[in-house]
């Protein structure tokens, strides 16, 4: 796989850095991803992105930046506040002084989806793509690319109301209702592998 860049238009409506009691847990989750080769690295960034829903109800979350290398997270520049995603003219609207990851459209689909979800964390694992199949995880019908809403709408086909999905030749999705949850899932299916 090669990252392209985003595949959406960004609109920066402003530039405060992400501060939030949530970040220190999310910078221990993207170092886990990391050494669990979860977001395998590539040069300059990292294969995943992490996110966390800024309170509950709201549709405002937390993401890490694009082409942000997860194994160097301890810097809140690194993230980025998304504060409104429209998904039918491809635009996300973020705090911070970088764009988001190339999945945000993906993450606020979730959000809006799936209330109870406070947590969003994609990675690419190998070993569960190719066993997501005898492990019973949902993986979407069709192959789409990465940033797209088309990404969006096979997601949406399959969620319902599972915690672990896996979109087909792309990664996987573990959401919980804490970052702990969803980070706790993902390593439950790796250790299932």
């Amino acid at each position: 796989m090669t990252y392209q860049g985003i595949k959406f238009v960004t609109r920066m409506i402003g530039s405060e850095i992400p501060i939030h009691s949530n970040l220190e847990r999310l910078k221990y989750w993207c170092n886990v991803f990391d050494q669990k080769g979860l977001a395998p690295p590539y040069d300059g960034g990292s294969f995943g992105n992490l996110s966390f829903r800024v309170q509950p109800g709201s549709e405002q979350f937390i993401i890490t930046a694009a082409q942000s290398a997860l194994s160097e997270s301890s810097d809140n520049n690194n993230f980025v506040t998304v504060n409104k995603v429209d998904l039918e003219q491809g635009i996300v609207y973020s705090i911070g002084s970088r764009e988001p990851s190339s999945e945000a459209m993906v993450h606020a689909a979730v959000y809006n989806t799936r209330p109870n979800v406070q947590a969003v964390f994609h990675g690419h694992c190998q070993v569960i793509t190719e066993r997501a199949a005898d492990l019973g995880i949902p993986v979407t019908l069709e192959e789409a690319p990465y940033g797209t809403v088309e990404l969006v709408n096979r997601v949406l086909e399959v969620l319902e109301d599972h915690n672990f999905v896996e979109m087909k030749n792309h990664g996987f999705l573990a959401l919980g209702k804490s970052l702990d949850e969803a980070g706790n899932i993902s390593l439950d299916f790796l250790n299932k592998c």
